[in-house]
């Protein structure tokens, strides 16, 4: 690999932008990898024999997206404010969601995840229930109850929040406030699941949305979710953290022994020990556990509870 002069690191060698190569050391790039294994563990004196390089190249990508699913701590965080609509559209390289959150206030407060749908289908209906269907023979669509009354602000909420009926219940005259300052861990029976005051969201994967309650409107929303790696499919800028170059190539190895032909059952067992010991390996490297960090948490074992 090429490695950068201090002036290339800090100023990109004076092209824009100057931070394009800010923290690049700590990675290794997809071509890099590939070209390593063609060179070092491809070969006539090696396990691995004429093999095409699109099929190194696909086990490659297939090894750094599981990487990205499991070892890795890279979570990418998206800021959006959500408007009437009442939706949050996924980014183009969202997998699976880490958190929601709502930043108010200077502060970020998690949202709680529905348990109800609050977002449905509807097909259009006659008065005798005979389904609509247009020129193609599709059935037409229209919105459906759930989404009409949760975007106006009319659907009631199990959760203590504006949308439930029992927080803005007065009990009395001297407590305009009502129920909400029994609501709030106080109450006997309450239900911890649904005791929050935040408002709540349920995902869409199909859709691509999130979709939340009406009291979510006009707030800033911040998703923070994992991604596969694979940055909008563009190779040029994939790369690995190098503490798990080795794990790849034995995870390339692997692979592809495993789906050759006539391999011996014990060459395919024991690159598939060297994959699981390698990757335990990088976890415990990456896992970055620091003395400083353990400190301040055993700091609270002698603090006094009341």
């Amino acid at each position: 690999m090429a490695y950068l002069s201090e002036y290339q690191y800090y100023e990109n060698a004076g092209a824009a932008p100057t931070n394009a190569n800010w923290g690049s050391y700590q990675f290794l790039s997809l071509t890099n990898i590939v070209n390593n294994f063609m060179l070092m563990y491809s070969g006539n004196h090696s396990l691995i024999n004429n093999e095409e390089r699109y099929k190194v190249l696909f086990h490659t990508k297939r090894g750094i997206q599981e990487l990205n699913y499991d070892a890795f701590k890279e979570i990418k965080a998206l800021e959006m404010k959500i408007f009437d609509t009442l939706t949050f559209t996924l980014p183009p390289d969202y997998v699976s969601w880490v958190r929601v959150s709502m930043y108010k206030n200077g502060y970020l407060r998690p949202l709680t995840e529905n348990i109800q749908v609050n977002s449905a289908a509807s097909y259009l209906q006659s008065a005798t229930g005979t389904l609509s269907f247009n020129a193609t023979g599709t059935v037409v669509t229209t919105t459906s109850t759930l989404d009409s009354e949760r975007i106006s602000g009319s659907q009631n909420s199990i959760y203590l929040n504006k949308n439930n009926n029992t927080v803005n219940d007065p009990i009395n005259s001297d407590n305009p406030d009502g129920w909400r300052d029994y609501n709030i861990g106080a109450r006997y029976g309450l239900n911890t699941e649904t005791a929050n005051a935040n408002p709540t969201f349920r995902i869409d994967k199909k859709a691509g949305v999130i979709n939340f309650d009406s009291t979510m409107a006009n707030e800033q929303c911040v998703l923070e979710y994992i991604s596969d790696g694979m940055e909008g499919g563009n190779d040029s800028l994939v790369s690995v953290n190098k503490m798990f170059e080795e794990y790849l190539y034995a995870y390339v190895k692997y692979e592809i022994l495993n789906n050759k032909f006539g391999v011996q059952e014990y060459i395919i067992n024991r690159a598939r020990k060297d994959k699981s010991s390698l990757l335990k390996n990088a976890k415990i490297r990456i896992s970055n556990i620091h003395p400083g960090r353990l400190l301040m948490n055993l700091r609270g074992q002698n603090k006094w509870l009341k």
